[in-house]
């Protein structure tokens, strides 16, 4: 029993260390569909995270909390959208800046919320809700169905995400520009107005993925609170082969990577107490992520490949 135990809680740690890469991942996914390649994610996350928890403090109210959060992510994203769509900037540059844009202005905002402690307002709204019946199923009840209503969000909007890029109208519209500027705006599709919007978007969802950091996780603010996170998230994309569903997956096992982590910092074999440096333990899912990625590209299938697109800057005279 006390393995079932100890597993159980290793699993709702791994969905819980999961969360926020998974809003990242699917707001990464929603941009690079329609062709942008956004490497800011993580300045994304930090605004979110960093301003959301500042929201918190001074008001108290959780719809606000996120609702700014998400719009700090949203204008980081409107930043990178204006420099990379309307003025045809280089992307990968936008998004290194944006991350190193994001870092500085959390690092600011940070010394004024540091060692702030949440209104109890903000801790019961993201508490752990248990759903009735399916919380009572033994092994995976405590895992899946008694956790924050933030954990709860992340794999809904997954799948509405894969359902509206996949059967929807626009959803079909947003992936030919993502395959195909020239012809998508040939047949009538505005380009520069599906860019904008899911751009925007998100970088609205990078930002929830921040705050769930600091609002629910954490839940104080601590300096660079997302530790790498949002590069995690850009490999995690491509991991996922862009398919928001496989995201959900993909995400919780790289929780578990992260969770594994902690789990062999107080390890022991026969007795004996293990002691393996905190650093090596922090470069599993790096060097996780590293090997999945090398066996995605030797895996030369189509359904792998990214949008045709991604990172080609689109002059509207060429086409």
């Amino acid at each position: 029993m006390g393995l079932l135990n100890s597993s159980a809680l290793f699993l709702q740690t791994s969905v819980q260390m999961g969360t926020h890469l998974l809003y990242a991942t699917i707001g990464g996914i929603l941009c690079e569909k329609v062709g942008n390649m956004n490497l800011g994610i993580e300045g994304m996350m930090l605004l979110g995270a960093s301003i959301g928890f500042s929201t918190a403090i001074n008001t108290g109210n959780p719809l606000l909390a996120i609702l700014a959060a998400g719009l700090a992510g949203a204008l980081g994203a409107l930043i990178y959208a204006i420099i990379t769509i309307t003025l045809k900037g280089n992307q990968v540059v936008t998004g290194l800046v944006l991350t190193i844009f994001g870092t500085g202005v959390a690092g600011f905002l940070g010394q004024s919320i540091t060692g702030l402690s949440l209104p109890d307002s903000i801790s019961k709204a993201f508490a752990p809700v248990s759903i009735p019946l399916l919380s009572k199923i033994p092994f995976l009840g405590d895992a899946f169905f008694k956790q924050s209503i933030y954990v709860y969000i992340a794999p809904v909007l997954a799948v509405i995400m894969y359902l509206y890029l996949k059967y929807t109208y626009a959803g079909l519209n947003t992936r030919a520009v993502g395959e195909n500027p020239g012809a998508a705006d040939a047949s009538g599709i505005n380009v520069s107005l599906y860019k904008y919007i899911h751009v925007l978007i998100g970088g609205f969802l990078c930002g929830v993925g921040g705050a769930y950091l600091s609002l629910v996780f954490v839940p104080r603010w601590q300096e660079n609170i997302t530790a790498g996170a949002g590069w995690i998230a850009i490999a995690l994309i491509i991991v996922s082969t862009w398919n928001p569903v496989k995201a959900i997956f993909i995400a919780y096992i790289f929780g578990a990577l992260r969770g594994i982590g902690f789990k062999l910092q107080n390890a022991s074999i026969f007795g004996n107490q293990i002691n393996i440096s905190s650093q090596l333990l922090d470069m599993i899912p790096y060097i996780a992520t590293i090997l999945v990625l090398i066996l995605i590209t030797l895996r030369k299938k189509k359904e792998n490949q990214p949008p045709l697109a991604l990172g080609n800057t689109y002059f509207r005279e060429e086409r």
